[in-house]
């Protein structure tokens, strides 16, 4: 079974190319560095609730829809 990290990694990946964002644009969005942004979707990084919360919003989305189906 894949690690939570990686299957959140995962969603948001998902969820960036449902925007049609590529990682460096998202990561701007977002205000990380592209390289931490493709440790999140690689399950690399362990993002704090600070981090997944700014994820929620650059996606315009509640926080609790980043864990569907994870």
């Amino acid at each position: 079974m894949k690690s939570v990290r990686v299957r959140f990694g995962n969603r948001i990946r998902e969820l960036r190319l449902a925007t049609g964002l590529n990682q460096e644009e998202f990561a701007e969005r977002c205000g990380f560095a592209r390289t931490y942004m493709s440790r999140v979707e690689t399950g690399g990084a362990n993002p704090s609730l600070d981090a997944i919360q700014t994820l929620a919003t650059a996606l315009k989305m509640p926080l609790r829809e980043l864990f569907t189906g994870i």
